[in-house]
């Protein structure tokens, strides 16, 4: 049976969203206080996102990870709300737009500062920011939302595929020099049935769906259930990505 999370407090940036949410789910039906984070002026939307989550002790709090002023006003809020150990921070906060790869010009500078803000800098400003709460508990875990256009080159726009890229390479490094009080993980979906891709229908799923070896894209519980197993069941394992994608990047 996968280990309760019982006493455990969860950050789960980006948790607003749409498999955020899932993993959110998971982590209070496994028995933890999840904490999620919202883009400020979301406050409705996240606090419906509370209610619905099982158990109790869960709070959602403003964040801007391309703001690095705002995570630490969250972790002080968390620190005096929790105390001084996180056991588990999930970055599943994300944003893309579709450019042709081979569209340069549409690749502009103003979207691929941005692309890295939010996707990289920002991840790794959160880790940066949660670090030594992560090393206070003990037995912390980081596990960070990536994409297998990180190894494919096949994404929303080239920007996003080096993002990503970039998530996995952070992921090993941190995994390194995080041990052994934490562990460093990510998880890389294929396409999944959310509305994180703008223009992306039911058509383009369909075709997707039908070129995957599993006939089907994936879902945000899909996702949600790979990260949950990052806390429960492989233990033993860090500076590794989980590939969940049905086989499309065979």
């Amino acid at each position: 049976m996968p280990q309760s999370l019982e006493g455990r407090v969860a950050l789960i940036v980006g948790g607003a969203g749409g498999i955020g949410t899932v993993i959110s789910r998971l982590f209070a039906g496994a028995g933890a206080r999840v904490v999620i984070t919202h883009m400020p002026g979301l406050e409705e939307a996240a606090a419906a996102v509370v209610a619905s989550l099982p158990g109790s002790g869960h709070l959602a709090l403003p964040a801007n990870v391309a703001d690095t002023p705002s995570l630490l006003a969250l972790r002080d809020v968390v620190r005096e709300r929790y105390g001084d150990a996180l056991h588990v921070l999930v970055n599943a906060a994300g944003f893309t737009k579709p450019v042709p790869h081979a569209d340069l010009d549409a690749l502009d500078d103003e979207l691929i500062d941005r692309m890295f803000a939010v996707n990289w800098r920002g991840q790794f400003a959160t880790i940066r920011t949660f670090a030594p709460m992560l090393k206070a508990s003990g037995d912390g875990l980081v596990v960070s939302i990536s994409s297998i256009a990180a190894n494919t080159g096949v994404g929303s726009s080239i920007a996003y595929c080096a993002a990503k890229a970039g998530i996995e390479v952070m992921t090993k490094s941190l995994g390194r020099a995080l041990a052994p009080e934490v562990r460093v993980m990510s998880v890389a979906p294929g396409v999944v049935d959310t509305s994180f891709v703008p223009g992306r229908g039911a058509d383009f799923n369909a075709k997707t769906a039908n070129s995957t070896p599993l006939r089907r894209i994936g879902t945000a519980e899909d996702i949600a259930e790979a990260v949950l197993a990052c806390a429960t069941t492989l233990r033993f394992s860090t500076g590794s990505t989980v590939v969940v994608d049905g086989g499309r990047s065979l």
